[in-house]
């Protein structure tokens, strides 16, 4: 059976000139509880499957499959040098994770994948993301640029420092509350509202052991009830 595609061929199509428009759609199971979001995704030839975190070097579904499977490798196929997709994407809609970036369109002012090299042309509208979540209870930024990001754009003037939290509050002067001070949350903040809770990067560049990496996020996940 072929899988579902998640590409934004529009988006793919669109991109020139220096500019790259998001490659991927937005995977948002409805009953997601985290909302991962990256920077952007690195050049499509350094991917080895047309979803997130498609870069084989990159230890994201590794560091899941060690927490939920016991097994870094539940998620590769070695012989292939890829990724899982379609176990991947039953176990996020499972387990209620979604995904997108803080990006919508970019400039590389470098032909590498590095975040310290992009240029952010258009930031993602993450309120219109989080419109569609109504059982969401955090959103995970796992880098730095992500996470200025989505600070500036959202106007949260507290930066969480790496496996820590801040808990988002409605700054754009609209009556929309009910997106920032989610009822169906369960997590042990004073309000129940959305937190914003930034992880280590997976990506090896970062200067952190695997074990270590998963030890982070075992703990985001306990924290978050998953």
């Amino acid at each position: 059976m072929k899988s579902e595609s998640w590409l934004n061929t529009e988006h793919i199509k669109r991109s020139g000139e220096g500019i790259e428009y998001h490659p991927l759609i937005p995977f948002l199971p409805e009953q997601a509880k985290v909302l991962f979001l990256g920077s952007f995704p690195p050049q499509r030839k350094r991917w080895c499957m047309d979803f997130y975190y498609p870069n084989f070097i990159n230890d994201h579904w590794r560091i899941e499959g060690q927490i939920f499977y016991g097994d870094k490798n539940h998620f590769v196929d070695l012989e292939a040098k890829r990724f899982k997709i379609d176990e991947i994407v039953a176990f996020c809609e499972e387990k209620g994770l979604a995904f997108f970036d803080t990006s919508t369109a970019i400039r590389r002012l470098q032909d590498n994948a590095s975040d310290k090299f992009l240029e952010v042309v258009e930031p993602t509208d993450i309120t219109a993301l989080l419109k569609r979540l109504p059982h969401l209870r955090a959103i995970v930024t796992t880098g730095e640029k992500a996470t200025e990001t989505i600070c500036r754009t959202m106007g949260i003037t507290e930066t969480p420092k790496v496996n820590s939290y801040v808990e988002i509050t409605n700054t754009d002067g609209t009556d929309e509350t009910d997106i920032f001070a989610n009822t169906n949350s369960t997590n042990m903040t004073n309000g129940g509202g959305l937190l914003l809770y930034r992880l280590p990067s997976s990506s090896r560049a970062y200067p952190l052991s695997f074990d270590k990496k998963v030890e982070a996020y075992r703990r985001f996940f306990d924290f978050i009830k998953i």
